[in-house]
């Protein structure tokens, strides 16, 4: 191991590290690994464990629909203080096919990088949601709550940074510009 890595790596402190697991089953082999940390009394050493998904939002007739997508099928992320203790714990728990970054061998793996892992989390967004809209500007809307709840206008503009849209809305004879939340706003049925 050359200077550098030793560098990178300190073994005493709280890192990231990508465990492979069996695709389709993350939800479980987590609810195993962490059920484990609590038997095998090591705490102090593994902290979070997170399935990487965000929510998605579709409106379907209507309807709202929200599903999990799992942003990286067959992957955990595990933070944690790599000690040979923690490492086995993870290693040996069913539905774990070991660690990204380890060459095998019995070498442990290479943490994931502070900037990847922030990009993740945010990614994941510690309450971050994806709305999928099915309008465009110039679609006919219905506002599904708030004070203009079931009134129909005209999309004018969409800020997908903010998730809100323009809505040209009659109020008192005239048309209105009227910002709102994508998730308040379904296609009108014409």
């Amino acid at each position: 191991m050359t200077d550098i890595n030793k560098d990178f790596i300190d073994e005493t402190e709280k890192r990231w590290y990508v465990v492979n697991t069996y695709a389709g089953h993350e939800n479980r082999v987590k609810e195993n690994l962490e059920r484990r940390v609590e038997s095998m009394g090591i705490t102090d050493y593994l902290f979070r464990i997170l399935v990487a998904e965000e929510a998605e939002i579709e409106y379907k007739n209507g309807k709202e629909i929200t599903k999990m997508h799992n942003l990286f099928p067959g992957y955990l992320f595990v933070e944690m203080i790599m000690t040979d203790d923690a490492w086995y714990v993870v290693r040996n728990t069913p539905g774990v096919t070991g660690f990204i970054g380890s060459s095998g061998g019995g070498a442990k793996p290479f943490p994931v990088s502070p900037d990847e892992i922030d990009s993740i989390l945010r990614r994941i967004g510690l309450g971050e949601t994806v709305v999928n809209v099915d309008f465009k500007v110039g679609d006919t809307v219905k506002i599904l709550s708030g004070p203009f709840s079931g009134m129909e206008g005209k999309v004018n503009a969409m800020n997908d940074q903010t998730k809100v849209a323009s809505v040209l809305t009659i109020l008192f004879g005239r048309e209105t510009p009227t910002d709102i939340s994508y998730t308040d706003l379904v296609k009108a049925d014409l």
